[in-house]
């Protein structure tokens, strides 16, 4: 029998941000930590960056002033998570994150279509455990939003999962009576 091979460390979000002042990981790699790994992401194809301009003309103007719109940026999910997440709406002010990345989370999207299983179980995982307070992943593949909320932070799970269809609200938690409508995070239908 051979010898296990060790497995390789795991990267804190230091180390991680360091490779990236060294230029080992550059501006432009399309990765992710997760949970100590560094992790590509695949290459946007157009549903998917279109979907990031639709919500992005949508949910800049609904927060207004509640918080901040960051897209596409990093998010220090805890020690060895350092999540690249489509929308993360934090709190304010703008001037707050000039030095760090945001460690807290309102509200965080995934657009999905060949990430959905990191994005409903990796990802939903992480930012359970970083205290995110509402969770949304948008289904492409899957044509609905799937739904998280209640984040139980030690156990790094939801207490409420729920898929959200066409013609449905979605209400934001943290944003007293704001929704978003399904039918506008998701593309058109078809005819």
């Amino acid at each position: 029998m051979l010898p296990a091979e060790p497995a390789p460390p795991r990267l804190d979000a230091e180390q991680y941000f360091a490779l990236v002042d060294r230029g080992e990981i550059r501006p432009d790699d399309r990765v992710e930590l997760l949970e100590g790994v560094v992790v590509s992401m695949a290459p946007q194809v157009p549903p998917h960056a279109n979907a990031i301009a639709r919500i992005t003309v949508l949910l800049v103007p609904l927060v207004g002033t509640r918080g901040v719109v960051r897209v596409q940026c990093s998010f220090r999910a805890g020690r060895y998570n350092v999540a690249e997440p489509d929308f993360a709406v934090v709190p304010g002010p703008l001037e707050r994150w000039e030095h760090q990345h945001p460690n807290e989370a309102l509200l965080m999207i995934e657009v999905s279509e060949s990430s959905l299983p990191t994005d409903r179980l990796s990802k939903a995982a992480i930012y359970a455990a970083a205290g995110v307070a509402q969770y949304l992943v948008v289904s492409l593949p899957g044509d609905r939003v799937e739904t998280f909320a209640g984040p139980e932070r030690a156990l790094a799970r939801w207490t409420d999962v729920r898929p959200a269809f066409r013609g449905e609200r979605i209400a934001l938690g943290a944003f007293a009576g704001l929704s978003l409508a399904v039918d506008e995070l998701l593309p058109r239908a078809s005819r």
